[in-house]
């Protein structure tokens, strides 16, 4: 088993990344760490608290940054797309758990140090936690196993801007740090994500056969396909964005990768734009083909 730190600002296609690890025998999830980015970050812990109760998994969640590394918000919350609680508004009751005390970017810190070279760091929000966590303790940066990286459009116009995706819009300074600091860093972006669509037609079957577990993802997820038909009419399913990154740190074959520099925008109309080259170090995978059909039955096999 691979052991496995979710860095998430749990909205609904986090939450389905969070079900796939959980469900997923060759990962040990062994902890979420939460930041802002779809939501707040103390409803990113929420959420977190929330999705786990649900899927039974108790492992511990840390509470990160609740700005970019500028100090100030650089993009709106994601409500119209993940709704008003984060989760399709799909939120009944406070969770029972509780955060834990240690911040995010410490428990990385210490969990790399106590475990080199094993940790896989699966980041599907905004990059502010590991960044200020390579920043306190850059000695991290060879010991981490790899990082997986939802975010960037290296290849395709963005989603939070024309130039930018959304995760690397939120905070591109934080970006820049951890695309330059020579960790292993694999990139799965738009270029893949938005061919990985799920239909209305498997949400049909989590409420026919997925229990109660079944019904809640699917309501939630029905508000997410509902957001992406309002931006992209009869586009016919939402982007498993998040979920295609924990697919990759499962079975790297679902993807195929060119090696390039990526270079981030950290200022102007074009901040959070990701620019690859061939040319210069460091060089990190960019995932730039998917097998969409094959990750699809994959991820469903596993998610209920």
């Amino acid at each position: 088993m691979k052991p496995v730190i979710m860095d998430v600002d749990t909205g609904i296609d986090d939450a389905l990344a969070i079900a796939y690890a959980a469900r997923s025998p060759e990962l040990e999830l062994i902890a979420l760490t939460t930041c802002f980015g779809n939501i707040s970050v103390q409803e990113a812990t929420r959420n977190s608290l929330y999705v786990l109760e649900k899927l039974g998994k108790p492992v511990p969640v840390y509470e990160g940054a609740k700005l970019p590394i500028s100090g100030s918000l650089k993009k709106a919350y994601a409500r119209h797309i993940h709704g008003q609680d984060g989760l399709g508004n799909t939120f009944r009751e406070e969770p029972q758990g509780h955060k834990a005390e240690l911040a995010a970017a410490e428990y990385i810190i210490r969990q790399v140090k106590e475990r080199p070279h094993e940790m896989t760091i699966i980041a599907v929000g905004p990059l502010t936690n590991l960044a200020l966590a390579i920043e306190k303790a850059p000695d991290i940066i060879p010991l981490i196993g790899e990082v997986v990286v939802m975010g960037g459009a290296v290849t395709v116009p963005g989603n939070a801007t024309p130039h930018g995706e959304a995760n690397i819009v939120a905070d591109p300074e934080a970006a820049a740090a951890v695309f330059a600091s020579g960790v292993r860093l694999t990139l799965v972006g738009l270029d893949v994500t938005m061919q990985t669509l799920l239909s209305s037609g498997s949400l049909q079957k989590w409420r026919r056969s997925g229990g109660e577990l079944g019904g809640w993802l699917a309501e939630m997820t029905e508000f997410y396909i509902g957001a992406y038909e309002a931006r992209f009419p009869g586009i016919g399913g939402c982007g498993l964005h998040d979920p295609l990154a924990v697919g990759v740190a499962i079975d790297r074959s679902f993807v195929s990768f060119d090696r390039m520099r990526v270079a981030v925008v950290t200022e102007g109309e074009a901040a959070g734009q990701t620019v690859g080259s061939v040319e210069g170090e460091p060089r990190i995978e960019v995932c730039t083909k998917v097998d969409a059909e094959r990750f699809l039955q994959h991820f469903l096999s596993r998610v209920i």
